[in-house]
C-alpha cells in the first residue's frame, strides 16, 4: 500500500548523532515518513540513489551536506533540499539537538507541505 504522506530523509556527516536522533523524534509521527542517512563512507548508513529518489524533501545538518549530495548524485534529479544549520556539537537526542531539529523541521513541513506543527 502507498504512503500519500511527506518523505523526508535527514542527512548528517557519518548518520551516527545528528540524523538518527531526527528519526527517533519522528519516528511515530503520522504527518510524514523519515529516513535517515549519511554523506561519508564512514556513515553508519551511507546515503543512496534510492534514498534520494524515495525523498520528497532532505534536510541537511548543514550546508556543507547539501553541497556534498549535489556533488555525488549529479545524475539524479535531486529533490528540495533545506539545511537545518546543526553543526556536529551533539551526542544522540541531546536536548539541545532535538529542540533545533525540531524546530527546523517544523518549519520546512508547513512551508514545504502546508503540514501544521503538533501540539
Amino acid at each position: 500500500m502507498m504512503s500519500d504522506k511527506p518523505h523526508v530523509l535527514f542527512v548528517c556527516g557519518r548518520n551516527r548523532w545528528r540524523s538518527p536522533t531526527a528519526v527517533r523524534i519522528y519516528a511515530h509521527d503520522q504527518r510524514f515518513d523519515a529516513r535517515s542517512a549519511g554523506v561519508s563512507p564512514k556513515s553508519r548508513r551511507l546515503i543512496s540513489r534510492h534514498d534520494i529518489e524515495w525523498a520528497d524533501l532532505i534536510l541537511v545538518m548543514e550546508q556543507r551536506h547539501a553541497a556534498r549530495l549535489r556533488d555525488s548524485f549529479r545524475d539524479v534529479k535531486l529533490p528540495k533540499i533545506e539545511s537545518l544549520d546543526i553543526p556536529d556539537d551533539f551526542e544522540f537526542m541531546n536536548a539541545e539537538l532535538v529542540e533545533r531539529i525540531q524546530a527546523g523541521t517544523e518549519i520546512y513541513l508547513e512551508q514545504i507541505f502546508g503540514i501544521e506543527p503538533e501540539i
